[in-house]
């Protein structure tokens, strides 16, 4: 079968690989569907992901169908449509005894640590694997488990329909979060430099948007919260100036979430954190959120499709990932066909 391997940065091949079997009787053969493009996927694929290993099969929003089972397997038959979980916890460690395999002591993710599900086939152990509704398309399935990571955001940040949340960044986790947010209710503003994404986060359900190169973002938020600043900011471009101002214009009692890896320092004072009694609390990944999310996409809580860009052939990976690099302010997400 064929694969879409990084062999070493900037290295990426087509490849024949050998079909994987079912060697447990937990586990799933399950023919991919359609896989999406992340921001991660693209950092392994340029040698800067900070924990990615080589050679890999990349690719970690992924769905397929069953096509066998194990015989120990009790919740999924073949035609299933499915989705894969791509974190893998050990299960004891002190994170995982406590409901957050997301940062397991020893976490694993498909596509980054282990070899992903940019290929024709997969076999997983059936608790990795989640059934979705067949009357979603293979396209706005894999949506899914990039509304995990708003899920995750939304339950570490506490956000009630009480709450004004500040997304910093209308990338596609940005975007996610806007439709996470206004579900429960919440008034939500989100900033960005690129005039094309604001008007789609205002298409998702956005109530204010700001442009930085365009306006001053100390005084939209300080306008639109009598000066008290906004209980939830999501800090989605992640650089250090943007955890900076996040920590300045977050109301007392209120709650930063980061989403960056960057190593590079910010400089806070404690002054803020401490006379605010602020919660700054980074999200990873998701944890248990597929269940949640699924029933979102099911119920028509939420609508993908606005961030559909492009639809490519599994086998034009590089064309996808050009349109990726080369038209980063059109393009949001990218799904592979596998036919």
């Amino acid at each position: 079968m064929k694969a879409a391997r990084v062999i070493s940065p900037k290295n990426l091949e087509i490849c024949e690989v050998p079909m994987p079997e079912i060697t447990n009787e937990d586990e799933i053969l399950i023919k991919v569907k359609a896989a999406g493009i992340c921001g991660s996927d693209i950092h392994i694929y340029h040698g800067t992901s900070p924990v990615a290993t080589y050679p890999r099969i990349i690719g970690h929003e992924v769905v397929g169908k069953v096509i066998k089972v194990g015989d120990k397997v009790k919740k999924f038959d073949v035609g299933d449509h499915v989705i894969v979980d791509p974190v893998i916890g050990c299960g004891e460690c002190y994170p995982c005894s406590v409901g957050r395999p997301n940062v397991c002591s020893y976490l694993k993710v498909r596509g980054v640590h282990e070899d992903g599900g940019y290929r024709e086939y997969m076999v997983l152990p059936q608790n990795s694997i989640h059934k979705i509704p067949k009357e979603l398309s293979w396209e706005e399935a894999v949506l899914i488990e990039p509304f995990t990571i708003a899920a995750q955001i939304v339950s570490r940040a506490e956000v009630t329909k009480r709450d004004t949340v500040f997304i910093m960044g209308a990338g596609p986790a940005g975007l996610c979060a806007v439709q996470a947010i206004k579900r429960i209710g919440a008034k939500c503003i989100i900033s960005d430099l690129v005039e094309s994404r604001l008007e789609l986060a205002k298409k998702m359900g956005a109530d204010i948007t700001i442009n930085p190169s365009k306006q001053d973002v100390e005084e939209v938020i300080m306008n639109e919260s009598n000066g008290l600043g906004v209980s939830v900011i999501i800090d989605a471009v992640c650089i250090p100036q943007t955890f900076e101002q996040a920590v300045k214009l977050a109301s007392s009692a209120g709650r930063v979430i980061l989403l960056g890896f960057t190593d590079k320092p910010s400089q806070i004072a404690q002054l803020e954190i401490t006379k605010k009694e602020l919660d700054v609390r980074g999200s990873r990944l998701h944890s248990n959120k597929f269940p949640q999310v699924i029933e979102w996409f099911n119920n028509k809580e939420v609508d993908p499709k606005p961030l559909i860009s492009n639809v490519y052939p599994f086998t034009d990976i590089k064309k996808a990932i050009e349109q990726v690099e080369n038209n980063p302010i059109e393009t949001f997400k990218v799904i592979l066909k596998f036919d």
